[in-house]
């Protein structure tokens, strides 16, 4: 296997625990679109945020919404109400995420943290975890072209930016979500990584082409390990 120097890796779900606090911002974005909780709009609305894990969260409601100036209005609500949440101290790191992040760099390879969420709230996450600094790059989709994933733009842009990489095989990405696996197999990533910490189960992680399932990120380090060895 290429030698991994740069790790791609999602925030929540992955590295950090929310909670559920996604559907949570989202119900109260929808009601202030005016979609009635309980009802079978709110309900299928739901069912496609699950689904839709790890996307940018405009393209969501782009996709939910319609309009875009519907879409705006529910992805501002949304950010407000989950930044709330995040202040209200709803967050907190996958058990040993830091540890593994300090241990993935300190065996050389550059890490660098994405996700599916605006600035502001990506911002908010890393202030209530205490991780501004922690790595050199984190990236949301405004970032890298503005499309998110499944697309592979955030993992590429990190290959550009951090010139950790010779060749996109020498890219780890990790996650939690079908959409964070597509994101890796589409960059060209040398090893695509599941993690069992957050929306996905191991047969949606493996049918978008994860190369490996681990039940936390806290496993990755060693995995990569043992992947030079081979």
């Amino acid at each position: 296997m290429t030698d991994i120097r740069l790790v791609v890796l999602d925030m929540a779900g992955t590295t950090v625990a929310d909670g559920g606090l996604v559907e949570q911002a989202f119900a109260a974005a929808a009601a202030e679109l005016g979609v009635e909780p309980g009802s079978a709009d709110h309900a299928e609305k739901v069912a496609y945020v699950r689904a839709t894990m790890g996307e940018s969260k405009i393209s969501v409601f782009r996709h939910l919404f319609g309009e875009e100036s519907l879409a705006r209005r529910a992805n501002s609500a949304f950010e407000k109400a989950y930044g709330e949440l995040v202040d209200d101290g709803h967050v907190h790191e996958i058990p040993g995420a830091r540890a593994a992040v300090e241990e993935l760099m300190a065996d050389g390879r550059t890490v660098v943290l994405t996700t599916g969420f605006a600035r502001v709230t990506q911002d908010a996450i890393l202030d209530a975890l205490g991780w501004r600094g922690l790595v050199p790059l984190t990236l949301c989709p405004a970032d890298a072209g503005g499309r998110g994933r499944p697309y592979p733009d955030m993992a590429l842009e990190a290959f550009l930016r951090t010139g950790a990489a010779e060749d996109v095989r020498q890219i780890a990405v990790a996650g939690d979500t079908s959409y964070d696996m597509l994101s890796g197999v589409r960059a060209g990533a040398g090893l695509v990584a599941g993690v069992l910490t957050g929306a996905h189960d191991r047969d949606a992680l493996q049918a978008a082409g994860a190369t490996h399932v681990l039940a936390s990120v806290t496993g990755l380090p060693s995995l990569l390990r043992g992947a030079e060895e081979e």
